[in-house]
């Protein structure tokens, strides 16, 4: 998706398989790249997180603006793996988490038609840390294409009408990428195929235990200091071209 290339980019991050340990994990990463994005000088916006049982994220979604966002980080997509002794084991077991991050630039609604009957737009209320409620309004708005299943959620703005609005956008960017995905023209040729988020997928592994060593294993670019990698020192990574 080249042509997006100076858009800005929309982060999503889910937790896969693991459980606890992977919703650790999935939170983990989304510090990684707010610190990546805070060293950019980039700015991002947090647009919704759904938070783990104990600790860490099921998923999260955010907004990240500056310039080259999106052409540096689209190459950051993938199952990313890590390697640990589990903080949740009482007997220190070393485990393995998975986790998705997908990278989309942001897309002009004008670029997709979308009728309303394809959509179901839910509304609930905005919730912080702990799983509060923070607004006695449900200001939060959900959408889901039915035809695919995609279905997008953000409680980052105050009224319910900037939320639909934001919501509807991010929407059209990951209709428009899954259309790419799948070479097709037109929305009613969609299928939803969710990657599997587990062994065997991975592009990056992060390995704590018993080593120190950060790897991405479609370049070979490695890191023995993945405490300065899970900080946000990632150029290595990403300015690799």
């Amino acid at each position: 998706m080249a042509e997006y290339d100076k858009n800005k980019a929309l982060l999503y991050i889910f937790s896969g398989a693991g459980g606890v340990d992977a919703q650790d994990w999935a939170g983990m990463l989304f510090r990684m790249y707010q610190r990546y994005i805070q060293k950019k000088g980039w700015n991002m916006v947090v647009l919704h997180e759904s938070l783990g049982e104990q600790k860490g994220l099921k998923s999260a979604a955010s907004e990240i603006s500056g310039k080259g966002a999106y052409d540096a980080l689209k190459k950051e997509n993938g199952v990313h793996r890590l390697v640990r002794i589990s903080p949740f084991s009482a007997k220190n077991l070393r485990h393995t988490s998975f986790a998705l991050v997908e990278i989309l630039p942001e897309i002009s609604a004008r670029e997709v038609k979308i009728e309303d009957k394809e959509l179901r737009i839910d509304t609930f209320r905005s919730s912080g840390p702990g799983g509060q409620n923070v607004n006695k309004l449900e200001t939060a708005v959900r959408i889901t294409h039915i035809p695919t299943g995609i279905s997008v959620a953000v409680q980052s703005e105050r009224s319910q009408a900037q939320n639909k609005e934001k919501a509807l956008q991010i929407l059209y960017s990951r209709l428009i990428n899954k259309m790419e995905e799948e070479h097709v023209k037109e929305i009613s040729e969609l299928k939803a195929k969710p990657g599997s988020i587990e062994w065997g997928n991975q592009i990056r592994s992060y390995v704590l235990h018993p080593y120190q060593m950060v790897k991405d294993h479609r370049t070979g670019i490695k890191s023995s200091q993945p405490d300065k990698v899970l900080d946000g020192d990632l150029d290595k990574f990403i300015d690799n071209d």
